[in-house]
């Protein structure tokens, strides 16, 4: 596991599951960071500004620039 997978598990989760959000880290591939959101984030409205806080938080704590690509998934019962 990398370091951006263990920042996006251990330190951003846990703050967006306190809106009832959810993210899933799927790949880094140079400095293109995908994630799946979900849970209320999959419904948001403001999901850019959350994606830029992402990128912010990571340049900050890991000294990493990445460009979020952002992946919205619905419960999946709502998928049918």
């Amino acid at each position: 596991m990398n370091k951006v997978q263990t920042y996006v598990e251990n330190i951003l989760q846990p703050k967006l599951q306190g809106d009832g959000g959810w993210v899933e880290f799927v790949s880094l591939e140079g400095s293109e960071l995908t994630l799946i959101f979900r849970g209320e984030c999959s419904k948001c409205l403001i999901l850019d500004r959350c994606v830029a806080w992402i990128e912010e938080q990571i340049k900050k704590d890991l000294n990493k620039t990445v460009k979020v690509t952002a992946i919205r998934k619905k419960p999946y019962f709502q998928d049918m």
